[in-house]
């Protein structure tokens, strides 16, 4: 498994150039020195100025020091406890300097028909490449989609010989109905669901705002988890069946496999702010201490506002983004067979 999957070297993170969307961190101790954190394992020790990165993805085996955390907060950075390599979404920590721009745009998108369409059609467009979906409905749409889905359960059937009689799913146990391949593919995607979560969340979108799906807290979840299923679960699903695994586990650890080897973090990121975020939209979050007005739309906040008062100006100043969206992992080395090391 590779250390780093990123295209500079982890010590020359300070460069605005190369700012990071997300940071994977894995058997590893992470604790403050001054404003950044340092990650240390028994193989490397990288320091990661923690204005530059979006979201910190807890994986197994870590321990976070309380100072790294406050710090984490006061820099807009979302911090995410994951299963390995983002499989599953624990629980989400988000600082109070963390802006709503993107958060805004969402829920301005999906509150408008017209817009909530056009989005939903790109969805739709990313699934369809070539195919001409602008002139659709959703019940057009929808239809579409299952049928891609059934050929796609019936090419997998004839290329691995795993007999396919149709979906069977129990919600809230993924790995309770049907048969082996059925619960292979409810775990697998449960997995998804969860590293998309975790991108979600660290971006600051929504994971109820959803598009497609809705009525749920994890409709956008869900419709962002949608774009990956034929490339991922499906195939996934059909291989360990046809090989025998047909474990939770299997499903699970296959999965983060594949998204280490496809880099699929940093896709998703892309994918979200290319939803939410379409060209020529620019989500300005540096003053994000706001007041709501009715007449201007928004002042500045942090300020005393009587006749009588100057006032001081409190920023938060978010990080943003940067221009690179690309994912960075901090992989320590196994552990020894030492009853005191923290469980994987």
């Amino acid at each position: 498994m590779a250390d780093i999957w990123w295209k500079a070297h982890p010590h020359d993170l300070h460069r605005l150039s190369d700012r990071v969307s997300s940071v994977y961190v894995e058997r590893s101790h992470i604790d403050r020195d001054e404003n950044a954190v340092v990650v240390i394992n028994k193989r490397e020790t990288v320091r990661i100025p923690a204005a530059m990165v979006a979201v910190v993805l807890l994986g197994p085996g870590t321990r976070i020091t309380h100072g790294a955390v406050n710090l984490l907060a006061d820099s807009g950075t979302t911090v995410c406890w994951v299963g390995e390599q983002g499989v599953r979404m624990y629980a989400a920590g988000l600082g109070p300097s963390r802006g709503a721009g993107l958060l805004n745009r969402q829920a301005w998108l999906v509150s408008r028909t017209k817009e909530r369409l056009a989005v939903a059609r790109a969805m739709y467009r990313m699934r369809f490449p070539g195919e001409d979906v602008d002139t659709a409905t959703m019940q057009q749409l929808r239809g579409r989609e299952g049928a891609r889905i059934r050929k796609l359960y019936q090419a997998h059937a004839r290329r691995t010989g795993v007999p396919w009689n149709g979906r069977v799913y129990q919600p809230g146990d993924a790995h309770a109905a049907g048969d082996d391949l059925n619960r292979l593919l409810s775990a697998a995607n449960a997995a998804l669901y969860g590293i998309c979560h975790a991108v979600i969340t660290g971006l600051g979108a929504s994971p109820g705002l959803g598009f497609v799906h809705t009525g749920l807290a994890t409709s956008f979840v869900l419709d962002i988890a949608d774009l990956y299923k034929a490339d991922y679960t499906i195939p996934l699903a059909f291989d360990l069946t046809a090989r025998g695994h047909t474990e939770e586990r299997d499903a699970r650890l296959g999965l983060r496999d594949r998204i280490a080897e496809d880099r699929l973090l940093g896709r998703i990121v892309r994918d979200v702010k290319a939803l939410l975020t379409p060209d020529g939209i620019d989500l300005d979050d540096q003053d994000v201490n706001q007041l709501w007005d009715e007449k201007v739309g928004t002042v500045q906040g942090g300020v005393n506002w009587s006749a009588e008062s100057a006032g001081s100006v409190l920023r938060a100043i978010d990080p943003g983004m940067g221009d690179e969206n690309e994912h960075l992992a901090i992989i320590g080395p196994e552990f020894d067979n030492d009853p005191k090391q923290p469980p994987r």
